[in-house]
């Protein structure tokens, strides 16, 4: 039987997409939290990140890029129909946010997410040095720890989970539950974003699989994800971005208040119950559409989900309705804006904006709160759903219960009459909390608790094998856990 064959990268990060995007033949950086968190220390290990290359049907070889080693992984159309759209935003999505709108369960996407899972699998341990370290990121790769950990019991796994985890009732719902969980137990630590997700895991892994908190050998804990605070604080600071809200607002006409929702267009941000709230606000004549002015934008998102068409044509109708009834020839009383924005363009309308609402019916964290936040530092109101991650941090924000349409039209109207020195006092006391918890310490929290290794042993023959990852939805595989 051949001998483990180990890789050159001491540290592998495994995630559903590339730190780059393709674009015009070329590679770019992507935008967002999690690659100018992780890739810096990819960097300076000279490790590998293991990732979709964001387009269906096209194959790329291995290549370095900005001092990492990236390994793409390449989908064909039907997995990405099955394992991306189907199981891991149409299956685990909904399920995870609490039955927001039904999951479906069909056991074709379950066949190709094991069988897409095991390819990202395979990547890792062939690119692993001995006693790498593993860190595998969210939902779409829930299967890929157990994997590993079946070929490698050198390395150290981590797996962070970035939506909440669901409460046992809900999680029971999922007919592969057991192979989920299982999964999620090949990593030595497995983070979470809240406490209350730490508890909803142990929960289940204790009817599902009979094993208690006391008994389970990995380190699962809460690990609240954050932001870039300096580099928001950055291209907030600069000229040329506060020239550039101060032109937004004079091209909204100047509104006396700015209110200003920036989301994804999912179902689990409230946007209806948002725009609800605010066109009974100026029905009640609480607020002026002469003096106020709400400018929401919907960044495009899983686009060939029914339900996310749906609620795109509830939104449009909804707004129109709005604009209908307290719009007028020179001045809108809704701007609506179906597109994504630069991070630029988003800090400066942030800097815009008034008040900033957060209204999701169920976020694992939102970072658009901490965001605006950072931006704004001592001015400006937040209005911020109890069910976002970020409402167990930012506690002098408006908390509100988003299906409570009265109490969000309170929240909202004391965000647009908010006093400048409670504004101030509240803004300032949570831009204390993100510049402290910010994106590069979450990061090194995490590492500092997956790195530390236990004494090295030899792998058992069983545990050697270096043969292909089994992906047979049939055949449950085994693995030897390394205690800690």
């Amino acid at each position: 039987m051949d001998a483990v064959k180990y890789g050159n990268q001491s540290l592998v990060v495994v995630a559903n997409r590339l730190p780059v995007d393709r674009c015009e033949g070329s590679w770019s950086p992507s935008p967002g939290g999690l690659v100018s968190a992780v890739a810096p220390m990819v960097k300076e290990s000279r490790g590998a990140w293991i990732g979709w290359c964001g387009t269906s049907d096209e194959e790329f070889e291995p290549f370095e890029f900005d001092g990492m080693h990236l390994v793409p992984i390449a989908l064909g159309s039907d997995e990405y129909d099955k394992y991306y759209e189907g199981f891991s935003n149409a299956t685990l999505w909904p399920l995870y946010h609490d039955l927001v709108v039904p999951p479906q369960f069909h056991r074709s996407w379950w066949k190709t997410y094991l069988s897409t899972n095991a390819r990202f699998a395979q990547a890792a341990v062939d690119a692993a040095a001995h006693e790498a370290t593993i860190w595998i990121h969210d939902f779409h790769l829930q299967l890929v720890p157990e994997m590993i950990r079946a070929q490698r019991p050198d390395v150290r796994i981590g797996f962070f989970n970035h939506i909440p985890f669901p409460s046992e009732s809900i999680f029971a719902q999922l007919p592969w539950r057991d192979s989920i969980l299982r999964g999620l137990l090949g990593a030595d630590v497995i983070g979470f974003q809240l406490d209350s997700d730490v508890e909803n895991f142990r929960s289940a892994v204790s009817r599902f699989l009979g094993i208690s908190s006391e008994e389970l050998p990995n380190t699962v804990r809460a690990y609240p994800i954050s932001i870039d605070a300096d580099a928001i604080h950055r291209v907030a600071e600069a000229e040329e971005t506060q020239h550039r809200a101060r032109q937004m607002r004079e091209e909204l006409d100047d509104p006396r208040c700015l209110i200003v929702g920036v989301d994804r267009l999912d179902y689990t941000k409230g946007i209806l119950h948002r725009l609800r709230a605010y066109h009974e606000l100026l029905e009640d004549g609480v607020l002026d559409p002469q003096e106020t002015t709400f400018v929401q934008v919907a960044v495009p998102s899983r686009e060939g989900l029914e339900s996310y068409q749906d609620l795109r044509d509830e939104v449009e109708q909804l707004v129109g309705n709005i604009n209908g009834s307290f719009g007028a020839m020179d001045r809108a009383a809704v701007h609506y804006f179906h597109h994504s924005y630069s991070f630029e363009s988003t800090v400066a309308l942030y800097l815009a904006a008034d008040v900033l609402l957060v209204t999701s019916l169920r976020d694992g964290m939102n970072l658009v709160a901490k965001e605006y936040v950072a931006a704004r530092h001592d001015s400006g109101a937040l209005v911020l759903s109890e069910f976002a991650g970020a409402a167990a941090e930012l506690d002098e924000a408006l908390l509100v219960n988003p299906h409570d349409i009265a109490g969000l039209k309170d929240a909202i109207r004391l965000g647009a009459e908010m006093p400048p020195a409670e504004a101030q006092r509240r803004m300032a006391s949570m831009a204390e909390v993100v510049d402290g918890h910010d994106i590069h310490r979450w990061a090194r929290a995490f590492l500092d608790d997956l790195r530390p290794m236990p004494p090295t042993r030899a792998p058992t023959t069983a545990e050697s094998t270096n043969q292909p990852i089994n992906a047979d939805p049939n055949q449950r595989t085994q693995y030897v856990h390394t205690a800690q």
